[in-house]
């Protein structure tokens, strides 16, 4: 499975932006994703995660109500819509694929990650 992130950018504290993950080979669709973010000098934080059908959805704490997850599994691509950015969010976030569990939470259960993309919240 290869897994490409793309869509981070600058964007100014209260404003938006979409990331998008296309994955290639493997079997999407029975999969588990999910973001996670790592900033400088930081652990790889779990974000967001959505089920291998979309039915459920799980956010951290930080992040619920502002963030939006979800999957088009024709497209074989997985999105994060980020809304009212804080600087605090400002990291590299990776997508991440499980490909045995109901859900994706940890960072141990990731089987593959994508190389990141940047987002940098200015105040």
């Amino acid at each position: 499975v290869q897994l490409q992130a793309f869509g981070g950018g600058l964007v100014q504290a209260g404003g938006s932006l979409r990331l998008s993950c296309a994955a290639s080979g493997g079997l999407f669709s029975t999969y588990a994703m999910g973001w996670f973010r790592q900033a400088p000098g930081k652990e790889r934080d779990f974000v967001a995660s959505i089920t291998w059908n979309g039915g459920s959805t799980y956010y951290a704490g930080s992040v619920k109500g502002r963030f939006i997850i979800s999957r088009d599994n024709a497209k074989n691509t997985m999105y994060l819509q980020m809304n009212s950015l804080k600087p605090e969010d400002t990291a590299v976030y990776y997508c991440a694929v499980d490909r045995t569990s109901l859900s994706l939470t940890y960072r141990a259960q990731v089987d593959y990650w994508g190389q990141g993309t940047q987002v940098t919240v200015s105040s």
